[in-house]
Parts: C-alpha cells; structure tokens; sequence
C-alpha cells in the first residue's frame, strides 16, 4: 500500500476518533468502539501474508516476520506520527482559529506529497 493512501486511512481513523469524542461531550453517547472496523481494515490491508515453511526454526521464522512486517509497520509508525506533528505544531504555535479536524483535512489534502520517507520538495 502506497504511504499516501496509509496516511489518508490513519486520518480518517483520527478524524473518526474525534467526532466520537465530540459526540460523547455533547450527547453522552458511549458504548460503541470507535474506529475498530477500520483500524482492523487498515491492519488487514497493510500487514503481508506470510508463508512459513514447514521445516523452519524458530530463529528462521523469527526473522522472516521481522523481515516481512517490520516494513507495514514502518508505514504504520510513520503516518501516526506525521498526524502527530502536524497537530502538535498547530497546537504549540497557539493558533486558536485552526482546530484539528483542519488540520487533518488539510494533512489529507496534501497526502500525496509524502513518501515513505516525508514530503516531497515542493514544485512552487
């Protein structure tokens, strides 16, 4: 999976997160989990399958699922916190007329300017 398209599902992961907090400060809704469905999607969809062999050892199939996993989770770790960072720079910069549900649509617009590594130079 492209890490754009990481990055587009964890903010709407985030964005859903949020719209459940407000829900439950304004109406005291509770009792469903938030996001499950697509934490568990995102999970299946960036996590290989892996084929062990029969006659593997345990140090062998230690390593090919190190191999194998540590990559999606790379992805994973890096969407987190580049949400992360976007929100926490708005909030230390004390910029009270952006709240984070703008902060993470305009992190969804600019998707497709990041990599695996972070943003691209710009073209302006």
């Amino acid at each position: 999976m492209e890490q754009s398209e990481v990055l587009k599902r964890v903010i709407g992961i985030l964005t859903e997160a949020g719209d459940y907090r407000r829900r439950i400060e304004e109406d005291g809704e509770q009792g469903r989990d938030i996001g499950t469905g697509m934490v568990t999607a995102l999970l299946n969809e960036t996590m290989p399958r892996i084929e062990i062999p029969a006659d593997a050892t345990p140090q062998e199939m230690a390593a090919l699922v190190a191999r194998e996993v540590g990559g999606a989770i790379s992805q994973l770790v890096a969407a987190f916190s580049l949400a992360y960072v976007a929100l926490a720079h708005v909030h230390d910069s004390g910029a009270q007329d952006m709240s984070s549900a703008d902060v993470l649509q305009d992190l969804a617009l600019r998707a497709e300017e990041f990599n695996g590594d972070g943003p691209e130079p710009s073209a302006d």
